[in-house]
C-alpha cells in the first residue's frame, strides 16, 4: 500500500491540525464514510453472529471474499463484484448444506470447511491466472483506505441500509431463534428460514467489511466488538449498542493512525479491537472470581 505519511502527512501535538489533515483529501473523507457504514453494519450483524455461535461460518465467508475479488480482478471488473458475488454464493451454499438448520455441530462444521477449502483453491487458481501487477493482492488480503470512490461509498450505503432494514424487521424472532432455537421452533418461529436469511446478511456484511479491512482481517470488525460487548453486559439492547460504538471507535482510530503511517489499516483496526477485548476481559475477570461456585 502506498504510504500517505511519506507523501507529507505527519502527526503533531496539535489535535485540531491532525484532524484537519485527516479530512484534507477527498479519499480520506470517503474512507471515513465507508468505514462508518461498515462498522455499523458489521457491529449489528456480527453481534447476532457471535450470539448464534456462527463465527466459523463468518470466517469461511471472509476467506471466500478473496477468491471472489481475485477472480473479478482477473476478469477485469471491480473487485466489489467479486466480493459480493462470491460471499453471497457461499452463504447460500452453506445454507444449502444445512448450516444453522438443525444439523449437528460436527456435520455443520464439516460442510463449512468443505466450502472454505474449495474457495481457497479457487483463489490460488485466480491469482495464478492473473499475469498483471499483483501488489493489489495485498490490499485484498489486508485492506486499504486509498482510492475509495464516491460510487463505492454509495454502494456500501445502499447495501448497509438494506441489511439493517432486514435485521430491524426480523430482529425479535431472530433473537429468539438465536437464544433458544428449539423453543422458538415450537412457538412457530421459522427457524430454518431465519437461518438462511441471516447467512445471506452475513455474506453481504463480510463483503462490505472486506473492502476496508481485507479478507484476512474481517473479524476485527465482525467478531471483536461483539465479543467485547457481550463480555461486558448480558442485556441485549445495551450489548448491541455497545458493539456498534466499539466498532466505530476502533475503525476511526485505525483510519487516523494508518493515515499517518506506512502500514495497512487492517493491522491498526485489529490491534485496537483486540486491545478493547483484552480490557473487557480484564474488567470481567474479578467478577468471575467473585462469583459463587455452583454445586
Amino acid at each position: 500500500m502506498p504510504s500517505v505519511a511519506a507523501a507529507g502527512a505527519h502527526a503533531t501535538w496539535n489535535l485540531l491540525d491532525d484532524v484537519r489533515q485527516l479530512f484534507e483529501f477527498p479519499f480520506m473523507v470517503n474512507a471515513f464514510r465507508a468505514g462508518t457504514i461498515v462498522a455499523v453494519v458489521a457491529g449489528v450483524v456480527g453481534w447476532f453472529m457471535v450470539l448464534r455461535r456462527q463465527a466459523f461460518a463468518g470466517h469461511t465467508l471472509a476467506l471466500v471474499g478473496f477468491p471472489g475479488a481475485a477472480g473479478a480482478v482477473w476478469l477485469g471488473v471491480s473487485a466489489a463484484w467479486g466480493f459480493f458475488g462470491f460471499c453471497l454464493a457461499a452463504a447460500l451454499l452453506i445454507a444449502g448444506l444445512g448450516a444453522g438448520g438443525g444439523a449437528g455441530y460436527s456435520e455443520e462444521s464439516a460442510g463449512i470447511g468443505v466450502v472454505q477449502a474449495f474457495a481457497l483453491a479457487c483463489g490460488f487458481l485466480f491469482v495464478s491466472l492473473y499475469r498483471g501487477f499483483l501488489n493489489g493482492i495485498n490490499a485484498l488480503l489486508f485492506g486499504s483506505f486509498l482510492g475509495i470512490t464516491n460510487t463505492q461509498v454509495l454502494t456500501l450505503l445502499a447495501v448497509g441500509v438494506g441489511a439493517l432494514a432486514v435485521v430491524a424487521m426480523v430482529g425479535r424472532p431472530l433473537l429468539f431463534a438465536s437464544v433458544d432455537p428449539d423453543v422458538a421452533a415450537a412457538r412457530g418461529v421459522r427457524v430454518r428460514h431465519l437461518s438462511v436469511l441471516f447467512l445471506v446478511l452475513l455474506g453481504l456484511t463480510v463483503a462490505e467489511v472486506s473492502q476496508i479491512t481485507g479478507t484476512l482481517l474481517v473479524f476485527a470488525l465482525l467478531v471483536m466488538p461483539a465479543a467485547t460487548a457481550q463480555l461486558l453486559t448480558a442485556r441485549p439492547a445495551v450489548s448491541l449498542a455497545l458493539t456498534v460504538v466499539i466498532g466505530l471507535v476502533v475503525t476511526w482510530l485505525g483510519l487516523a493512525v494508518a493515515y499517518f503511517s506506512p502500514y495497512p489499516i487492517g493491522f491498526f483496526v485489529t490491534t485496537f479491537a483486540f486491545a478493547a477485548y483484552v480490557a473487557a476481559a480484564a474488567v470481567r475477570l474479578p467478577r468471575w472470581r467473585r462469583a459463587p461456585a455452583t454445586p
